[in-house]
Order: structure tokens, then sequence, then C-alpha cells
């Protein structure tokens, strides 16, 4: 191997430890790469150079004896990540040093179409490039999408509730917005994301599974490494087939997980009552809103999540939780509890096959199990085999609302991650 190639894996292993561990000293960096104290210092020099990485004071009070600076990723690499969703568009600009330095979650009144939802991410990227932006080196977008994406190319074979069949999104929001584009199917971006940074960081085997307003995806990771498939379509365990044994139980005849474990008959159940009068107080002010629409997938002003008025639009994954945990009225706890018993059918299933240490669920699938972890657990393992419940633990996703962008991110990273000073 050339030296010039060892310095560009070299450089690559230390921009990705910083990635993963956060900030370290340079005794660190030399003990976790096993190079010695002069090429670490040639490498960070490299790094620092080229605005990656800077180094700090170190803290004197820490240690004893000479201390060590500290070396961290800076904040001026960034990617601007998307999750497109039937109600809504959630964008974020995400440096490599994991810091979300702007967040907005764009409304629209109905499903966009591809390329309205290229155009209003690459009109939101040109904002920002005049304010919190300013600066910073943007080497590219990553996009969560609820459907299938075929790796390779970034087309969407089949985002259903977005109507998007066989749509080549990577190359329309590189026309839209002049940057390099990578797109994913969101659940298992936020399966890579909890892996590397969340609920299932340091598990090796882990079964993802992701709620949204789309239905339910998931993700795979087998000995450490993300699965795939064929295609890159793994993990789409909301399309399986549960078992449900009591046919009282059963919403739709024949219907997959998703159409029985189901975000929007939950917050039909639990918030039915108040959004009804909501809509009641609001019905003449919204019908006036929704006439002065310009069309089908009218993003209507963009509105950060902060900002956004109550009784607009469904309870977002916290509040479901909270009105999950303080529902009372007999028929939304029947409906929470119906869906909990399906859920751990289908999650029971996936350890029979896949035998995971660990289950992470996210979404409304997090807010759904939140007041009940442990008899989920029990449920899932009283339904698995012994020898494959006997280990298992389901955790909450611990990233939460961020954890589709930062996986997205990741995606639009890796070129970088790979070759820091080619990228």
């Amino acid at each position: 191997m050339s030296a010039t190639r060892m310095r560009r894996q070299n450089l690559a292993a230390m921009l990705e430890l910083l990635h993963l561990d956060g900030p370290l000293t340079r005794a660190a960096l030399t003990e976790a790469s096993g190079l010695n104290r002069s090429t670490i210092g040639d490498l960070v020099a490299g790094l620092v150079a080229h605005g990656l990485l800077e180094e700090r004071a170190p803290d004197a009070a820490r240690r004893a004896g000479r201390p060590s600076p500290v070396v961290a990723i800076t904040a001026q690499t960034v990617a601007v990540a998307a999750n497109p969703e039937v109600d809504a568009m959630t964008v974020a600009a995400i440096a490599l040093d994991r810091t979300v330095l702007v967040r907005e979650r764009i409304r629209w009144r109905s499903a966009p179409t591809p390329e309205h939802a290229a155009a209003v991410l690459a009109e939101r990227i040109e904002a920002w490039r005049a304010g919190p932006l300013a600066g910073r080196r943007v080497i590219g977008t990553g996009i969560a999408v609820p459907g299938l994406v075929r790796a390779e190319d970034g087309v969407v074979r089949d985002a259903p509730h977005l109507h998007w069949r066989e749509v080549p999104l990577a190359a329309i929001v590189h026309a839209a917005t002049g940057l390099a584009a990578t797109v994913g199917n969101d659940a298992s971006l936020g399966a890579r994301a909890e892996h590397l940074f969340g609920a299932a960081r340091g598990a090796e085997d882990v079964v993802y599974l992701n709620g949204g307003a789309s239905g339910i995806g998931g993700g795979i990771i087998a000995h450490g490494t993300m699965i795939g498939g064929s295609g890159g379509y793994a993990g789409e365990f909301g399309q399986n087939r549960p078992g449900i044994e009591d046919a009282a139980d059963r919403r739709v005849p024949g219907g997959v997980l998703e159409d029985e474990v189901s975000r929007a008959r939950l917050v039909a159940a639990v918030a039915g009552a108040r959004a009804g009068t909501d809509a009641d107080a609001g019905a003449d002010a919204d019908a006036g809103a929704d006439a002065d629409a310009a069309g089908p997938g009218d993003p209507g002003e963009p509105a950060s999540d902060a900002g956004e008025r109550s009784g607009e639009q469904a309870p977002d994954d916290t509040a479901l939780a909270a009105l999950i945990e303080h529902a009372t009225d007999a028929p939304a706890l029947a409906e929470v509890a119906r869906q909990r018993r399906i859920l751990a059918t289908a999650l029971a299933n996936a350890v029979n096959v896949l035998d995971p240490a660990v289950v992470v669920l996210g979404g409304f699938l997090a807010a759904l199990t939140a007041g009940a972890l442990p008899e989920m657990i029990a449920a899932v393992r009283a339904q698995a085999m012994p020898a494959c419940g006997e280990r298992l633990d389901i955790r909450l996703a611990s990233l939460a609302e961020d954890r589709l962008l930062i996986g997205a991110a990741e995606l639009a990273f890796v070129p970088l991650l790979a070759d820091p000073l080619g990228a």
C-alpha cells in the first residue's frame, strides 16, 4: 500500500472515530488508533487545515501531569436532511459534529409531488445559506422517504402514502439544489442513527421498528452491519400480516400490521374528543384557510415545530405519549391495549426469525409502548421461543424526533467520512 493511500485511510479512520465518539484528547486518539504521536499530530493538522477539526485547550484540572490537547470535529461542515411525509416535511441542517443547527417542519395540505418537495427543500437551503448556514460548507442532502428506495441510485420504487412510484428522487433533488443527493428508507435510516448514536449503540444485533404517519417500517442490524437485502428493501415489517388471536381485535380483514397498529387509529382514540372540539371551534377559519391553498402539495408558509399552533395538526409523538398516559375513557384504553397486543405478537415473530439482542421502537410505536415497556417485554417473551426471548431487551428510540434526520445526514456524510480530503 502506498504512503498516500495509507494516509487517506488514517485520515478517514480518525475522522470517523471523532464523529462517532465525540471530542478526544490526542493521547486518547493515539491509544485508540495505535498510531504514534507524530503521525497523530500530522493527521490532526491536515484535518484542521481543511476546517474539519479543531483543537481545544485541555482541562488541566481533570488530570495530573502535562494535559493533552482535545481534538474535536467542527460544526463547519453540514448536511441538509429531509423527511417528507403526507402531511409535512421536516428539514434540518446537521453538522458533522451532530449539532442540529436549524430545524423546520413545513406543512402542506395534501401529499406533495416529488418536484414540489424538492423545490421547497431548495428554497429552505437558499434561505439558510443567508442565515444559520452562512460561512458553512454544505456537503450534500440526505432524504428519508417512507417507502421502498433503491439504494444504488436513489430511486423511490414505491412510497404509497405519498403516491410516489418509480421516482428518481436523488436526481430531482440534485437538480433542484445543486447538491449531491442521497435517498434512503426512513426507518432504515432511523435504525442506522439509533445504532450509531442512540438506544442501540453498542448492540450488534438489532431490530428497529419506526411508526409514522405513513405506516410502519423497520431496519435490521446483524453482527453490527445494516441488512438491506438484494434491493435495499429489507425491514418492511409493517407489510407483514400479524397473527391476531382474537377476531374482535381485527379492524381490516386480511390487513397488514400497519393497518392494525396505526397512528391514525391511535390518535382518533385518545385525542378524538379534543380534536373534535378544536375542529368545531375553528371550522370556519380552517375552511377559509383551505380555500386559500394554492393547490395540491402547497406547503404554505414554513413554520418551526415550536411555532405551530395547536389544533392545526395531529399531536406529535411526545404529545401522543402524554395523551396515552393520561387516557381514562374505556374506548381509548381498549384501543391502546388492542394495538399493544398486536404489536407484541409482531415483535415476537421478528424475534423468532432474527434473534436480536435489542429491539428499538421509534415514532408512535415508542409513544404506544412508553407507559408499559415492562409489560411489552413480558408479552413478547411469552410469545417468542424461550431461547430467543430470554436475553431480549426492548428500548425506546433515544434520538426522539431527530432520529430520521440524523440517519439521513449520516447517509450524506458517507463520502466525506470515507475520504475527508477528497470529498
